[in-house]
């Protein structure tokens, strides 16, 4: 048996956590889906999955973000009419009603 090292990194509580539940679901715990992420990465000779940056044409810049958010704001805008805030409560209130109905 070749010699065993400690590796060690810091991860977020909360997706540390997270993960565990997954990997528990799948029968193994965190420290084997670590070293399965190794010997993938080695037959790879790289990272197991695609790692790469979307076509230049398709990327979001914070002008294309701004404009989508502006166009969606006119189609919301345009979806809700002339509804007065008690309308809209009203109509929220009534869809988680039926979605309670729905649930029983």
């Amino acid at each position: 048996m070749s010699e065993q090292v400690l590796v060690q990194a810091r991860v977020d509580k909360k997706l540390k956590d997270e993960v565990s539940e997954i990997y528990i679901a799948l029968g193994m715990d965190l420290p084997t889906a670590i070293r399965m992420f190794l010997v993938k990465s080695k037959e790879e000779r790289g990272l197991p999955f695609s790692a790469t940056l979307p076509p230049l044409e398709e990327r979001i810049t914070r002008e294309n973000s701004i404009e989508l958010f502006e166009k969606m704001q006119a189609v919301a805008s345009s979806y809700m009419g002339d509804m007065s805030d008690e309308d809209i409560e009203k109509e929220i209130k009534e869809a988680r009603k039926e979605s309670k109905r729905r649930q029983v």
